[in-house]
This record gives structure tokens, C-alpha cells and sequence, in this order.
């Protein structure tokens, strides 16, 4: 292979194999400045030439064969070299597809063998070593199974390795690695650019080591048989919809808060908004997977609940007793002045008013009331004025849900209008889309699969990449998301996982773009908005529930969150290139083992109750729910007392609060010092199994002590408790009451239910050894 490249100067790739020797090149090209009839007989050698030099007739340079490979001595005479043996390739198939191939070493007068992937030589024939996707997610060391290597220069080739193989005697010099095992976060080795755009897991950057934790193992294979999904009726992501939709949806905020200023005089309720579009989506059969779009009843229960609830006044936090004397005037003169404007019955009116004159009464008199006393007499307003004020302000509230309601349906077909409009663009025939119905497929069991779309797919944007500190900042049309890189390296293996149709990685980034985009639209920019909404377990937790009742799936998860790589998730469009099955509710698996963990909605809690009841009693197969819920008793949530009494529960636990932790809401954006919060409330853990399950996969006292002993905080100081515990709402310190029921829970101790009964006894000390 010889290219003439100006008159006088040849450019040719040598290898430290060659047969001919340079300074018969040169003399050659000194004779003629026509192009030689040289031949390389690059087939004889099973590696890519490694460098490349160039010879005029004024300069020779020849190349030492005396190193190992992709090493060169520079001399100012030529030498002659000796002919090389030729070399057999008789090595194994997959030791050739892992870039192993087998040269010889003039100057030991012996075989050697050469990676060139990783460029390491050893003398020993090398061992097959199996890929481990826990020190390296991203692939970078393995090989493509079955598929070798092309010597185009044109082809992706692997990155640098920087570990040891297991075997063989090292000719050359190579870092030592620190192992790691998915239970202790360790260092992982992750290249980072920040020069050019994420284009390819394959593509060359030239970038520093950085060490990140790993707090997933999407190794576990999954053992869920599940009917049969069919494709979803949704768009696929695209930035341009997906930036149209979080404007709208931030509009709709905006919208709530007006409404709730200007019919109630009150901010909207805390998390409010965010528990409604759970709420919706569990009724929607609109085609928007964010706004709803097609709910009966207009009016939402839980919006409806909780504006109530903070009229006339938002209560806030009360730490002191100043601060109970003030919300207790501030309580009585706002039912003063709500009962006078509106038009209520006068046995309603008379009622408020006598127990608010009651009050300022008593506020003269007990002048050294303490703490308990004005949280006793504010509790006891409440009860008297709230109905009647409820009465009062119902028609309004009505109008405020509805209102948002129909503001959300506009809000959502805006964002199809523009989803059609991206395909006319792209000369693709809209007219399609309104044809395309759900075929009817036959309903058969499979091993479950990630979701997968129907309708076409526009041509994605540019989406920029560039890093700063630890975290990677993805830009498109200056709206920027954030992920901290051991999670963008995470969704990468989950996208090479389960993406089929960008094998070339030119659709990653903006997916990953409209995936964040949208769990940022979903939940708000608000300080700790959300968190709680999208909180998970602790590592050693799901650690635990794998081992002893072999859980492989996660009912409610995020690529953002999940452990395992098969989970159910809010938005099948964006979630499903990275491994999500969908909505749980769509999901009906005739056998497999569940974590359920979901947000903590009383609706959507409600409707997960029928679900499983109902997939319960249809399989023979082993079929095990393994809830966690928070222990609300004042009022006991419906879900809870429903799961309770259900006929399939097994055992029942009770985790106290403060002794146990959640995983941060927003893990994938937070320092490291954040990701675990203390949980103000009490987690129940509830077993939902059949016969079938039972028997496999029994909570067994042995097994519970174990799950017991992975939910004690891991010598790890406890972290303020905030929203980010998976509370519904939790607070900030200063911060104003949620909505939600009490999480105290009132009890005293470890609680413990067994078999289908749902009578309580104390449990003994020992489950937590």
C-alpha cells in the first residue's frame, strides 16, 4: 500500500513486520519519480499498520522492529531487515473478535500476542475473558460478540482499556484498577469530553478519567412472563414538541396560581399540580402521555381536597408557641371575613361567627396558654368553621378545577398541532397519523419487552454536549438540562440495552434531552418541587429484595431512578428507549417477582390496588407484589386499609420513622452528600403473593430479618429531612404544612402483621439484627 503523495515524497504505512526494507524504497525513488510497484502484503498480518511515516529523497527514516507494537526508533541509515516467519492465526474465535491476534518478535525470536484494542502484549496465550457491564457500563473494553473487526480506517474502533487482563505475563506497563461489585459504590472509569458533541459509545475523545458511583445493576435478568403489549399510539420524542410542551405546561402553573389568588385569596396548594397530572393521567385516554386531555370527572378529587384544605388560611409549620397564637388569629379572622363576603346559609353564618368570637374570647383570657392549648383550640376551630366554609367556597373551587382542566385539553392539542407540523416540515404525511389504530393482537404470554412506538419519527436536532464540574449539560436552542455523568453513562447502557433502531448512537443525545426535559416539565423548577414524587429505595434494599424473593422489576421507576433495567415508568414515549415497559397499569404479567414503590397519590394508589388484586386472582404462575407505602393512619389512607384486608396479603412490616432512608428525588442532579434522606414517616412494607408465589417466595422470618437489617441507614449520618424522603409534600424547614395525612402514624414501635390476618403485635428486637 504505497500512495505518491507530491513529486519526490512517498507517505506509506509500515508495520513491524515488513518484509522490504526502506532503503530500498528510497534508492527506488530516487531512480523515478513515477509511482512504485511496491506491494505490502497486508493480508499476511491480522493488525492495522499503526503509524504512518513519510520519505523524500532527501531523508530516510527507517522503523526498529526491536519494540513492541506502535513503537518507533528514528535513524539516520537505513538497515536491512530480516524476512519474519509467517504467523498462524490458530486462536479461538473469541479471542479474535476480542482483538487478540498473534505476531512475532524479531529481536525474542518468538510469538507474542497483541490487543488492539486495548493495546496490551502479552507472551502467554491470553484467556477469554467475559465482559463485566459493572466496571464497565459503557462497553469500552469488550468486543463485539460474533462481529470482528474491519481494518477501515473509517470504521468506530474501542476506546483504550485501562485494566489488567486476569491472565497471562505482561510484556508491557498498565494501571491497576480498583475492582467493583454493585453493593459498595466504587470508582468507575467513565471518559468525558468537552470538546465536542456526544456523537457514539465508539467515538474518539481525548478526555481525562473520572471516578463515579454506581448505585444500579441492570445485569439482573428479568423473570417476568407478561401479555403481550402492543405498540403505543404516541409521538416520538422530539426537542421542538418537547420545549413546546414544558412552555405550556409552565403556562398552566402559572394559570393555577392566578386562579387560586383570585377566586380564594390563597397560593395554590404545595405539590398540588404535580399530584394532579398523577391523578389525570390514571383516568386519561387522551393522546398527550403529560396533559390530560380526555378525564371524567372534569373536577379532580385531589385538587379539589387540597384547595379546601388550605381555606381560608395556608397553615404553616408551627415550632413555637408564638407562632400556634398567631395561626390560630389569623385562622379565626380569615373565617371571619370569608363567611361575611360570600353567600352562605344564615345558620352557617351564625355558626362561624359564634365559634370565631369564641376564640378571640379565649385569646383575651389565656394569656399564659401553652403550645398544646392553641394547637387543641385551632384544631377545634377547624372542626367547627371547615364544613361550613367547605359549603361556602365549593362552587368556587369547582370552577378552579375545571377551568384548568380545559386549559390543559387546549394546552395539549397545541402540542399535536406542532408534532404535526414537525412531520410536514419533513415532507412525512400527516394524514397517516389519524389512520393508524392499535391492531388486535393476540394475547399471549412473553418475556417482558421495552415499549415500543407506533407513529413516525421527524428527523432529531442537534443536541450539544458539554461538561462542567461533574455533571453534563445538555443544550438544545439555549434550554439547557443537567445529569451528573455516572447517570448519563448509566443511560447509555440502558439505551444500548434497549434501543433497536439507532445502533450509531445519532439519536441519543436528544433523547436523553426530551427524556430529562420532561421529567423537569413534569415536576417543576421549584426548590425540592417533586422530589417526593420520584424518591427510591436504598442500593442495599433492592440489593436485598433480589437475593431472598428474587425481585427483578420495579412498577414504579424512571431510567433516572431504576435499579434494575426493567421497570414501568410515567412516560412510555420518552422512557421507553431506555428499558421501560410502559405504565404499570398497562402492564399484565402472568408471573415474576415486583418492587412497588409508587408515588404517593391516594388515587393512584387506589387504582394500583385494583390492578394487582385483579392479576392476582387471574395466575396460577408465581406472581409477588412487594409494596412500600407510608404508614398514614390520621386519616388511614384507602389504599392501605384495601391492601390490609386483602386476601392475598402475607405479612405486613412497619419500618418507624427516622430509622430508615430514601434515595434523593433528584439523585441524578444532586451532590453525592445529599443523595440519602431520612424519612419522616413510617413505611409500610405489604407482601401481595398467590399460592404459587407463597411458596416460593414466602416471607419467611429469616428472609424479613434480612430486609430489615438493608433498611438500616448504612453508617451514614442522617440527612435533614425534606421533600426529597418521599413524602408527599414534605417540608422545608420554615417551610408551610403539607396537605397531606399525618405521616406519624401514632404508634410506638416495630409493628409486625402476619399471615392473611391484619391483626397488630410488637415485634421482637431481633429483626433488626
Amino acid at each position: 500500500m504505497l500512495e505518491l503523495l507530491a513529486p519526490g515524497a512517498l507517505r506509506f504505512f509500515v508495520t513491524t513486520m515488513g518484509s522490504t526494507s526502506i532503503s530500498s524504497l528510497h534508492e527506488a525513488s530516487a531512480t523515478t519519480d513515477t509511482d512504485l510497484p511496491f506491494q505490502l502484503c497486508w493480508h499476511q498480518f491480522p493488525i492495522r499498520p499503526p503509524f504512518a511515516m513519510t520519505i523524500n529523497k532527501t531523508q530516510v527514516i527507517s522503523m526498529s522492529t526491536n519494540h513492541a507494537p506502535g513503537q518507533a526508533v528514528a535513524s539516520t541509515s537505513a538497515q536491512p531487515s530480516a524476512t519474519s516467519p509467517p504467523v498462524t492465526q490458530d486462536l479461538p474465535e473469541d479471542l479474535l473478535a476480542a482483538g487478540w491476534c498473534k505476531c512475532w518478535s524479531r529481536r525474542e525470536k518468538r510469538p507474542y500476542y497483541f490487543n488492539r484494542f486495548t493495546n496490551q502484549s502479552l507472551w502467554e496465550v491470553p484467556t477469554t475473558v467475559q465482559h463485566d457491564s459493572i466496571s464497565d457500563p459503557l462497553g469500552l473494553n469488550a468486543a463485539p460478540v460474533g462481529s470482528p473487526r474491519t481494518t477501515d480506517d473509517s470504521a468506530p474502533r474501542k476506546r483504550s482499556s485501562t485494566e489488567e487482563p486476569t491472565a497471562g505475563l505482561k510484556r508491557g506497563r498498565s494501571e491497576d484498577v480498583t475492582p467493583i461489585t454493585p453493593v459498595t459504590p466504587a470508582p468507575r472509569i467513565c471518559k468525558v469530553t468537552t470538546e465536542a458533541p456526544f456523537a457514539s459509545p465508539t467515538s474518539k475523545h481525548k478526555a481525562p478519567l473520572v471516578a463515579f458511583p454506581v448505585f444500579w445493576n441492570l445485569e439482573v435478568p428479568s423473570n417476568v412472563v407478561a401479555r403481550e403489549m402492543p405498540p403505543y399510539l404516541l409521538f416520538p420524542p422530539h426537542p421542538e414538541a418537547e420545549l413546546c410542551r414544558a412552555q405550556l405546561t409552565a403556562r398552566l402553573r402559572q394559570h393555577y396560581q392566578e386562579l387560586c389568588q383570585q377566586r380564594e385569596g390563597i397560593d395554590a396548594p404545595r405539590e398540588s399540580f404535580n399530584r394532579w397530572m398523577l391523578e389525570r393521567k390514571v383516568r386519561d385516554r387522551g393522546t398527550d402521555p403529560m396533559l390530560p386531555s380526555d378525564c371524567e370527572p372534569a373536577v379532580s378529587p385531589s385538587m379539589f381536597r387540597e384547595i379546601l384544605n388550605d381555606i381560608p388560611i395556608r397553615l404553616s409549620r408551627i415550632k413555637h408557641r408564638e407562632d400556634a397564637k398567631r395561626q390560630l388569629f389569623k385562622y379565626a379572622e380569615a373565617a371571619k371575613r370569608m363567611i361575611e363576603s360570600r353567600n352562605a346559609t344564615p345558620d352557617s353564618r351564625k355558626i362561624v361567627k359564634w365559634n370565631v368570637e369564641d376564640t378571640f374570647n379565649w385569646l383575651r383570657k389565656e394569656l399564659s396558654a401553652t403550645k398544646e392549648d392553641y394547637l387543641e383550640r385551632l384544631d377545634h376551630l377547624r372542626q367547627q368553621c371547615g364544613p361550613h366554609l367547605a359549603d361556602v367556597a365549593k362552587e368556587s373551587v369547582e370552577g378552579i378545577c375545571a377551568k384548568l382542566y380545559h386549559l390543559a385539553c387546549e394546552y395539549a392539542q397545541r402540542v399535536r398541532s406542532r408534532h404535526l407540523e414537525i412531520l410536514r416540515e419533513c415532507n412525512l404525511p400527516p394524514d397517516e397519523v389519524d389512520s393508524v389504530t392499535t391492531s388486535c393482537m393476540e394475547e399471549r404470554a412473553v418475556p417482558c419487552h421495552p415499549a415500543r412506538l407506533r407513529l413516525p419519527e421527524a428527523p432529531l436536532p442537534r443536541v450539544d454536549l458539554h461538561v462542567e464540574s461533574e455533571q453534563a449539560c445538555l443544550r438544545h436552542r439555549g434550554e439547557v438540562v443537567r445529569v451528573n455523568q455516572n447517570y448519563l453513562a448509566k443511560l447509555e447502557q440502558l439505551y444500548r440495552l434497549n434501543c433497536t433502531d439507532d445502533s450509531r448512537f445519532e439519536k441519543f443525545l436528544p433523547r436523553v434531552w426530551c427524556m430529562l426535559r420532561r421529567y423537569q416539565t413534569m415536576f417543576g423548577l421549584g426548590a425540592h418541587e417533586g422530589l417526593g414524587l420520584h424518591g427510591a429505595l436504598p442500593v442495599s434494599v433492592f440489593e436485598a429484595l433480589h437475593r431472598h424473593f428474587d425481585v427483578t422489576f420495579e412498577c414504579f421507576a424512571s431510567p433516572l431512578n431504576c435499579y434494575f433495567a426493567q421497570y414501568c415508568s410515567a412516560f412510555p414515549d420518552t422512557d421507553g428507549y431506555f428499558g421501560s415497559r410502559g405504565t404499570v397499569l398497562d402492564l399484565f404479567p402472568a408471573s415474576g417477582s415486583f418492587e412497588v414503590n409508587p408515588p404517593f397519590g391516594e388515587e393512584l394508589m387506589n387504582s394500583m390496588v385494583d390492578h394487582f388484586e385483579n392479576l392476582l386472582a387471574a395466575s396460577t404462575e408465581p406472581l409477588s407484589f412487594v409494596v412500600f407505602v407510608p404508614e398514614w393512619r390520621d386519616p388511614a389512607t384507602p389504599a392501605l386499609l384495601r391492601m390490609e384486608e386483602s386476601c392475598f396479603k402475607r405479612r405486613q412490616l412497619l419500618v418507624l420513622p427516622f430509622e430508615h432512608e430514601y434515595r434523593h428525588g433528584a439523585q441524578h442532579v444532586c451532590r453525592s452528600e445529599e443523595l440519602h434522606i431520612r424519612a419522616l414517616h413510617g413505611t409500610a412494607i405489604l407482601f401481595l403473593q398467590n399460592d404459587a408465589a407463597y411458596a416460593r417466595w414466602g416471607p419467611t422470618p429469616e428472609r424479613i430479618r434480612a430486609l430489615l437489617e438493608a433498611y438500616r441507614p448504612q453508617g451514614r449520618a442522617p440527612q435533614p429531612a425534606g421533600p426529597a424522603d418521599g413524602t408527599a409534600g414534605g417540608d422545608e424547614a420554615g417551610g408551610e404544612e403539607s396537605t397531606a395525612p399525618s405521616s406519624a402514624g401514632g404508634t410506638t414501635g416495630s409493628i409486625e402483621t402476619g399471615g392473611k390476618l391484619s391483626e397488630r403485635k410488637e415485634s421482637s428486637d431481633d429483626e433488626w439484627v
